[in-house]
């Protein structure tokens, strides 16, 4: 990742991590974002707040050089990049009007590379699959063994993603490469948290005690083996969280089955 490059159009340091942030977690249809933009509230989401003090920034970069726009866009779009580890969806420039010819720019004069639709990095930057993932698809949740595997709780290496979404999410947004569960609206948002994965990059994925209860609802499509051995890994951890358990078990309804294999391996 460029990390020392000196800016002509420097965005301040706070106003860009809390617009990478929020664009990165917002969960607002586009249109809506702009429209809120141009027309500020002050009951306005705090992560509409921090794009709308971005656009401020760039817009103000504007009006003092309306000579450069080029060059600010540019300037702009790697300062992102640059927050955001070295990537960057066009999602993240669509609320600050910024061109997607700025991109074509870039690509061309070896600046940044595609690496999938509408996804660019820093040529030296080491892509972490996982964040580039979730940085193109943001309803899906590393769940099950794959969220399992950044807490270092199976043997197994994800070879494919393993992703939890909601049922109104359309199967076919999602990479081929994934092994897809689907939840209702209450169910997809229990249990999320930011993780670290072994590369360092932060990502969303389901907490512990939401992945063994996944493991255990879902056993017909894992690994018996593995399933037992991740829960016995489970038990012997000092953070396990066992009332937290038994709360999302009774949510799901399989309550008594968690407590009957989770009771059962804790005494073998």
């Amino acid at each position: 990742m460029k990390t020392e490059e000196k800016y002509n159009y420097k965005i301040n340091g706070d106003i860009l991590k809390n617009y990478v942030e929020s664009i990165n977690s917002i969960e607002f249809p586009m249109n809506q974002i702009k429209n809120l933009i141009k027309h500020p509230s002050k009951k306005a989401d705090e992560k509409l707040k921090n794009i709308s003090i971005m656009f401020n920034a760039v817009k103000e970069l504007s009006i003092k050089n309306p000579n450069n726009q080029a060059k600010i866009s540019i300037d702009v779009i790697k300062q992102i990049m640059n927050a955001n580890n070295g990537i960057l969806s066009t999602r993240m420039i669509e609320p600050l009007n910024i061109s997607r010819q700025y991109l074509s720019t870039m690509k061309n004069s070896g600046d940044i590379k595609k690496i999938s639709r509408g996804m660019y990095i820093f040529p030296d930057t080491f892509e972490d699959s996982y964040f580039s993932f979730q940085q193109k698809y943001k309803k899906a949740i590393f769940s099950h063994m794959n969220a399992l595997y950044f807490y270092g709780m199976t043997e197994e290496f994800p070879y494919n993603y393993t992703v939890t979404v909601p049922q109104s999410y359309h199967v076919n947004k999602v990479n081929e490469k994934c092994n897809v569960f689907y939840a209702s609206n209450e169910m997809y948002e229990m249990g999320i948290v930011e993780v670290e994965t072994p590369n360092g990059s932060k990502v969303k994925a389901y907490d512990k005690e939401r992945c063994i209860c996944d493991i255990i609802k879902s056993k017909g499509r894992m690994d018996s083996e593995q399933v037992k051995k991740t829960i016995k890994m489970y038990i012997q951890r000092s953070d396990k969280d066992i009332s937290k358990l038994s709360e999302y078990s009774r949510k799901m309804g399989i309550n008594k089955k968690v407590m009957e294999i989770v009771g059962g391996l804790y005494y073998e």
